[in-house]
């Protein structure tokens, strides 16, 4: 048996180029928020934020690619059949491909359907519908990106995806500067640079997965790509992940809704804010990856034990980060703000709510490792009903019930909502270990 010292070991080498990794997706984010925060108007930064988030809606609905190709795979990777784990990043790339083109498709509409839904200002409108209609165009990209990053997970890998996506995020950074500042496009801008580096991103995802692929019988992977029945077993069994993704970008897509409906400065505030929780999520999420795949191999291995093991470990790790998170937030807060934005009165309501950015950490941290566990483990309808009723029973009631606090009552909703969604995962999780339902009956 290993040692604590060599399972922490193992975590870290998974967990710090997928923080690395993660870090870097809502810095981004930050840079796109800083850049438009300090033009003349806030229009362009909420047109951005309203944007985005119906981008994430729709392109994080499919993110199921990613999270069920980590667990089938590290599952594959403990059992040892190699054949398998590329059976299925190829099923999923097929999968993915053909939902991209699905989404092209049906641009237009979906567009229009998410501006009725999020129902921006009439002033913020023909800027939010451009800057959509142009980061639509990434699908093919996004989607294929996130079952090769699943792939590599799934075998304990975080460094490509570590490369993938600071690659693509500096790409996107300096094209922001060129397209943004430099030739004045603004929201426009912010699209097409992203659209440009998330190319980039898909490109060196392939290049990584054909460097690390073992010999294959090219012939038969091409005969079992064929096979009508496993593509229609892949959409059943991630339609938990499907549903609960939905849930989870909905709770994303209201809370931005509702600070538009607050006025455009409280937009740009909590948009702002936003991203700086995006970025200690990201970065807790490192430990949650290293889950994934270490909890999904255990179990493949049929080795109950070190399950156990990995998970308590890991839960160690995230408590840290998630103390360590809030702490340097409450430290730095004077200094953040300052950094994101020059306009006076976005700085004065940003720290009048920043509490609440202080104390999302420990509140969100569990239902982070929790969600790593019970994707590594494939068990992933619970995910689903414990997000269906974090929302329909303490956020959207709690939120309501609290309209008269103004945004204070948006960010206390929010808050709870994710911690519900850590309580109730972690119910699932203890009768699960107290019935020994981890394991098949004929692995146990």
């Amino acid at each position: 048996m290993q040692s604590n010292k060599q399972l922490d070991h193992k975590i870290w080498g998974i967990a710090w180029p997928a923080i690395l990794s993660n870090i870097s997706i809502p810095m981004l984010g930050l840079v796109d928020s800083a850049i438009l925060g300090h033009l003349d108007s806030s229009n362009y930064l909420g047109a951005v934020a309203i944007g985005a988030a119906l981008l994430s809606f729709l392109y994080w609905g499919f993110s199921f690619l990613r999270m069920g190709t980590t667990g089938l795979v590290a599952r594959a990777e403990g059992a040892g059949d190699n054949y398998r784990s590329i059976l299925i990043l190829a099923r999923s790339s097929v999968l993915a491909l053909g939902l991209a083109a699905l989404i092209l498709l049906c641009h237009q509409p979906l567009i229009s359907l998410g501006l009725w839904l999020m129902a921006p200002d009439a002033e913020l409108q023909p800027l939010t519908a451009s800057y959509a209609g142009i980061r639509i165009y990434s699908a093919p990209a996004v989607l294929v990106t996130y079952t090769v990053v699943g792939w590599f997970i799934g075998r304990q890998d975080t460094r490509w995806p570590m490369v993938i996506v600071i690659i693509t995020n500096l790409t996107n950074i300096a094209l922001d500067f060129l397209l943004i500042m430099g030739l004045g496009l603004y929201s426009d801008g912010a699209a097409i640079a992203t659209v440009c580096a998330e190319y980039l991103g898909c490109a060196i995802a392939l290049f990584a997965v054909f460097r690390k692929l073992p010999p294959i019988n090219w012939p038969d992977l091409a005969i079992d790509l064929t096979e009508a029945n496993a593509y229609k077993h892949i959409m059943q069994s991630n339609r938990h992940l499907f549903v609960r993704t939905l849930c989870l970008l909905f709770s994303f897509a209201f809370f931005t809704a509702q600070g538009e409906n607050l006025g455009t400065e409280v937009l740009a505030a909590n948009t702002l804010m936003m991203q700086l929780m995006m970025m200690a999520a990201y970065g807790m999420d490192g430990f949650a990856f290293a889950a994934e795949g270490l909890c999904g191999q255990s179990l493949g291995a049929g080795q109950l034990q070190a399950f156990h093991r990995t998970v308590r470990r890991c839960a160690l790790w995230t408590a840290i980060a998630a103390g360590t998170v809030s702490f340097s937030l409450w430290s730095l807060q004077l200094v953040l703000v300052d950094l994101l934005t020059g306009l006076d009165s976005v700085k004065e309501l940003m720290l009048l709510y920043f509490p609440w950015l202080i104390v999302l950490p420990l509140a969100a941290g569990p239902s982070y490792l929790l969600d790593g566990i019970f994707i590594g483990a494939a068990e992933t309808h619970y995910m689903m009903s414990t997000m269906l009723l974090s929302v329909s029973v303490i956020y959207l009631p709690l939120w309501y019930l609290t309209l008269g606090m103004g945004n204070h009552g948006l960010w206390l909703a929010f808050t709870a909502f994710n911690l519900a969604r850590g309580l109730t995962l972690f119910y699932w999780f203890a009768r699960l270990t107290r019935e020994q339902r981890w394991l098949p009956a004929n692995q146990s």
